[in-house]
């Protein structure tokens, strides 16, 4: 998957400056795809070069003019296309992984003091998805919400990513909890 493609996903919202869009990114899209505010002003000039999304300036006083941009037909119709392959299967690269499988032969109490930084970034952002969920249901259920909501699709990708960092705090606590039983056993 592209940027383009989140992006495209983001700005289903509505209408976004590159600067509300980049800070709205980490609470729409940030539990699957990362993006740094550079990509994302790169990525949107592109796309308004390739007609995927238009913009309109909008002066302000005291502040530099801002660009508002949207969808265009173009855009609307690529977020169709990008949805109607089928995704590519994933795959895992993560340098801690690799730490950890060389944990017998390294310095274990640097892997483990990464494993336990892990769960704590883990623990945080099931925090801040939960804060989002809360936004996104307003006093409503799950339920109702999933039954009447405009658009479902930001509420079920958030729901992947609290599932996802939940798991992520599971492993970590259990890799701790042996790593802490292999050392005392050694010692």
């Amino acid at each position: 998957m592209s940027l383009r493609n989140a992006v495209l996903a983001a700005l289903l919202e509505g209408e976004s400056s590159g600067y509300d869009l980049s800070k709205g990114f980490d609470a729409s899209v940030a539990n699957f795809w990362m993006a740094t505010p550079q990509q994302l002003y790169r990525e949107l000039d592109r796309m308004a070069a390739d007609g995927l999304i238009q913009y309109r300036t909008v002066e302000q006083e005291r502040r530099p003019n801002k660009r508002l941009y949207s969808l265009t037909d173009a855009g609307y119709q690529a977020l169709h296309d990008f949805t109607a392959k089928r995704p590519k299967p994933p795959a895992i690269r993560e340098e801690l992984l690799v730490k950890v499988q060389a944990l017998d032969s390294g310095d274990i109490q640097a892997v483990r003091n990464s494993v336990a930084e892990r769960l704590e970034w883990a623990r945080a952002k099931v925090a801040r998805y939960e804060r989002l969920r809360d936004c996104l249901l307003d006093g409503h259920t799950e339920e109702d919400h999933l039954a009447h909501a405009e658009r479902i699709g930001p509420f079920l990708t958030l729901m992947r990513g609290i599932m996802f960092e939940e798991e992520n705090i599971r492993w970590a606590e259990r890799t701790l909890s042996i790593i802490d039983q292999r050392t005392h056993i050694r010692a």
